[in-house]
This record gives structure tokens, sequence and C-alpha cells, in this order.
């Protein structure tokens, strides 16, 4: 009877020992398998969003909780650029575009007498006389090298509080747009090309020959980045385009003032009316993605965001430093927006719509 109760103990024991022992055995490959399959669900839920918002061309009928939710997750997913659609796309727009040789008018590409269309007139011409061509730049400042890492910085309310100054800052080339406040903490303060709106000028400072320093301050916080006038998109762009020329180029010779090509402004709208993008015309970040997307190595595009909330639906202003509206029927801003997504979901270029990391870390 004791040697029949040894002989269960025994059993018992190996019992519970065995048990133990798979217990033990099991339990981290178990979590592995979660692991694994987490990580499958996750990349493939991430190639869905891919494959969604790369051919994504229409925001007319989102449902704007769903589109910020997935676009949330979307950006949260792993992102490697695609060299060969960054190199597809920069041979494609040399190509059709040539923003590397045509963007604007210099002394090299453009002669005295020599006549200029306008970008909206199938009739009316500028004739470029002496004068105005002797304050041309000489060049392109980029002429005869590939620009590295680009921020293209937009006016977006979603850069409010989104502490991307110094990420901005560390790029090789910073493009900027319509003489935009700047600041170290949010957008960063390095510019290296500014455009300036004709209206802005009409607007602010109409009074530039009798008094430049206002003027002159304005742009003088940009060192020495040129500042981009479409002088030839409409025929009373010229005037003021002109005498913002004649103000500065005496006051400060180091900055130059350029003036868009209308050749190029017609051929790149055409290659997106061709894409389905039907604006009256491209909104001046639009354009100048394009040429980064050309001319640079490496694109990274801030504060394009169209919408009234941003992606956690809260209200954001549609300017990070003011209230004023685009013109409603001039620019498609979303249509413009959702070509950005799909050229970012294709690694041609990457689109920030989040906060940096702190730049206290």
């Amino acid at each position: 009877m004791a040697f029949l109760r040894w002989i269960l103990r025994l059993l018992t024991l190996l019992i519970v020992s065995h048990s133990v022992c798979v217990l033990f055995y099991y339990t981290p490959n178990t979590h592995s398998s979660r692991e694994v399959m987490r990580d499958t669900l996750q990349r493939l839920h991430c190639a869905k969003l891919r494959r969604k918002f790369s051919i994504i061309t229409d925001t007319k009928s989102l449902n704007m909780k769903t589109f910020t939710q997935e676009l949330g997750d979307f950006l949260n997913c792993p992102y490697k650029p695609n060299m060969t659609e960054q190199e597809l796309n920069r041979l494609s727009l040399q190509f059709l575009c040539n923003a590397t040789g045509s963007l604007f008018h210099t002394k090299r590409n453009t002669a005295v007498n020599q006549s200029i269309p306008y970008e909206t007139s199938a009739t009316q011409t500028y004739t470029m006389n002496a004068a105005i061509h002797s304050m041309l730049p000489e060049d392109f400042p980029w002429s005869g090298r590939r620009l590295g890492r680009c921020a293209v910085v937009g006016s977006g309310g979603i850069l409010k509080n989104s502490s991307c100054g110094r990420e901005i800052d560390s790029a090789d080339f910073v493009i900027r747009f319509n003489l935009a406040l700047i600041n170290d903490s949010d957008v960063g303060l390095k510019t290296d090309l500014i455009t300036v709106n004709p209206t802005q000028i009409r607007r602010e400072f109409n009074n530039m020959e009798q008094n430049p320093d206002p003027l002159v301050e304005r742009v003088s916080v940009y060192g020495n980045a040129s500042l981009a006038i479409p002088a030839f998109a409409y025929t009373f762009c010229t005037g003021l385009s002109i005498r913002t020329l004649k103000v500065l180029h005496p006051i400060r010779p180091q900055q130059p003032v350029v003036f868009f090509s209308p050749i190029y402004l017609r051929t790149l709208d055409r290659l997106w009316k061709g894409r389905g993008l039907k604006s009256v015309r491209l909104s001046s970040g639009f354009l100048l993605i394009n040429t980064a997307l050309e001319l640079c190595e490496d694109v990274h595009v801030y504060g394009f965001w169209p919408f009234d909330t941003d992606l956690q639906d809260n209200p954001i202003p549609y300017h990070y430093y003011d209230q004023l509206r685009p013109h409603p029927y001039m620019h498609k801003m979303s249509e413009e927006f959702v070509r950005l997504l799909q050229l970012h979901s294709q690694g041609a270029l990457t689109l920030h719509l989040q906060p940096c990391p702190s730049e206290t870390h």
C-alpha cells in the first residue's frame, strides 16, 4: 500500500513538472506568434492605405472623419522614400518643364528686346528692355548643381504649434511663400527662396517709391533669399513687379528680385491639367513643390493642409499667421493636396502633417 502511494506521488510530481515545463516552453513562442500576427496585420493595413492614397484624386466625396482617421494611421506607418519614383518625377519634370534652365528670367536665358508672352493671355506680350534686363540675375543660384534636401514650407494653420522650426532649418534649401512670417519654433528662419504676390505689393506696399522702408524691412528678415514674383502672369502684375524690382535692386542688391518665366508656368499648368487637375491656375505652393521635385534630391513638404480641422479634428486657422482665406475660384487647394498625398504614398516626396519632435529633445 505504501508502495502504491509512493508511485502515485511520483506520477503526480512528473505530471505537474511536465505541465510547468510545457507552460514555460510554449509561452514565449505564443507571445512571439501574436507579435508576428500583429505586425503582419499592421503591414497589410499600411499597404492597403498606401494603395488607397496613391490613387486618390477627389475630395468632394470624402468623409472627412474617416479620411483623417485613415490618414493619421497611414502617417504612423513606416515610411521609406522611393528613389525610382523620385528619379522618374525628376526626369519627367525636367524634360517637360525644365525648371533647371527656365524657372526664372535671367541674363543668360533672356535677351534685350525679347518678346515675353503672358501666362494667361494668348495675344499680349511684354518686350524686355535694357534697363530691366540689367537688373535680372546673371543665372540661377543652383546653376550646375543639384540641390540636396529641400523644405517647401506652406502657410497652413497646421504648422501652428508644430515645433517644426529646427527640422525645417536643417534643410539645404528652404522655399517659402507670400512673404510669410517666420519664427524659430514652428516654421524656422532659414529662407533661400520666397514668393511675393503682386496683389500683396499693391495692398501693403503701394507707396514704396515714396517710402521704401516698410518693404525693405519686410524682405530683409529673409537674408539674401531670392524674391520670386509672377510678373508675367497677368498684365496688372507687370507694373507692380517692375516697381518692386526698381525699389529693391539699389537698396538690397544681394537679395535678387526674380521674375517667373510664363513659359514654365504654362507648361507646368498644362502638365497637371492633363493629369486631371482642373484649377484656373496652380497655386504658388504646388508650383514650387514641382520645381523642388526637379531640382532637389529629397523633398520635404510642410504646412500644406487645406482643411479647417487637423488630423485630431481640432479647429485650425487657414494660415499659421493670419485668418485670410484663398481666392475661392482661382486655386483648387484640396485637389492639389490629394496630388501631394499621392506623391507621398508613392515615395516621391515626404508630406509632414503632424507635429515634429520637440526641439528640447
